[in-house]
């Protein structure tokens, strides 16, 4: 389906993937059924905007795999390969979206963006946000420049590093806990108040050459595993994890990055191995830092462990799985673990604002010709 809105000046390609946006009812409670075509059908178009659908799956996001995400990974980068194409809006579920944002944000090269939005009430509802997130997605996608991977929703505009779900139902699901958000977006007007900070990107793993949803591509997918500790937590799971195969493990620490002496040692034994272990925080926001010992997180690095700043969980094992996968095979542990630093801590810039209005910016317009 394509549609277009006063000449088609902007040429947005919308990938469907199912999630709550495309979510109808089936007797006993909602699935992803819908199509891209019926999706965008709901939606108005922002002036000077020519839009294509491409349906690659129609999951729950729940149901989310790394073999769907390496599956769009390759489907936004030969989107990409097409030079008329202005930018790209995914329509994803919302419970996993933050993950799959991170994963595409690593390994996106291009100044044309890549916008992810979805919805919390289901597809057809009287009151449903789909179609105005997805009005405001095509918006920033048409507009903007040079920002890497965005997630578009309620009027907000985030950086896909650092953003969670952090409502279960709410019409606001996401934030950055950790920072501002990247801009707003409304009354036909995209203001971004920010640039996002982003380490150099990962060039696109073997594996998102073939990798097909519920089908493993020629290379295995490493397993990496979150293991969360609390009161009484034991290195049980943990060591669990490394007996089924698990070559990353993100370990959800306490405070600003704690466990205790014995999961220090498990840790320390899970390196050995040539497990790549980070460590984050149940806390929702804040950095993580080396303050006690005791099998705190002095502990913990000293282990061989990596702390993941202010990536909480979802996007720490994110980051563990594109380093596994740019490695390609098991890989030499230092080189592993300087590549995961950088991705935890590496940003290529932090540029204080960035002003945009409706219209792409000149400086964007001559780097793509």
């Amino acid at each position: 389906m394509k549609r277009t809105n006063d000449g088609g000046a902007r040429r947005i390609v919308v990938i469907s993937t199912g999630g709550t946006i495309a979510s109808r009812w089936q007797g006993t409670g909602y699935a992803a059924d819908a199509s891209g075509d019926d999706v965008l059908a709901t939606a108005p178009l922002p002036e000077g905007v020519t839009v294509e659908v491409v349906d690659l799956f129609n999951v729950n996001s729940s149901r989310m795999t790394a073999a769907h995400q390496l599956a769009l990974l390759r489907t936004v980068h030969e989107t990409l390969a097409d030079p008329g194409v202005d930018g790209i809006v995914i329509t994803h579920g919302t419970d996993t979206l933050e993950e799959t944002a991170f994963l595409l944000d690593l390994h996106h090269t291009d100044v044309r963006p890549v916008v992810l939005t979805g919805a919390q009430r289901p597809f057809g509802t009287g009151d449903g946000d789909g179609p105005g997130n997805l009005y405001d997605a095509l918006q920033v996608a048409s507009s903007v420049s040079d920002l890497g991977v965005l997630v578009v929703f309620d009027g907000r505009v985030h950086a896909a590093r650092g953003t969670v779900k952090s409502q279960t139902l709410a019409a606001d699901a996401f934030s950055d806990p950790s920072a501002e958000r990247l801009g707003r977006v409304g009354f036909s007007r995209v203001d971004i108040e920010r640039r996002p900070e982003r380490p150099a990107p990962l060039p696109l793993p073997v594996a998102a050459h073939t990798a097909t949803p519920g089908v493993p591509g020629p290379v295995p997918l490493p397993r990496v595993d979150i293991v969360s500790h609390h009161s009484d937590g034991d290195p049980f799971l943990l060591n669990a994890a490394v007996a089924a195969g698990a070559r990353g493990i993100v370990l959800e620490a306490t405070g600003a990055g704690n466990a205790t002496p014995e999961i220090a040692a498990a840790v320390a034994d899970a390196v050995a191995q040539g497990v790549l272990v980070a460590v984050t925080t149940r806390v929702p926001a804040g950095p993580l830092a080396e303050i006690y010992t005791g099998g705190g997180a002095v502990d913990l690095v000293a282990a061989g462990a990596l702390l993941t700043g202010t990536l909480r969980a979802a996007q720490a094992r994110i980051a563990v799985l594109a380093t596994l996968l740019a490695d390609g095979g098991p890989g030499d542990p230092a080189r592993s673990a300087a590549l995961l630093r950088r991705l935890l801590e590496g940003p290529v810039r932090a540029e204080p604002a960035l002003a945009t209005g409706a219209s792409r910016s000149a400086s964007a317009v001559a780097a793509r010709t």
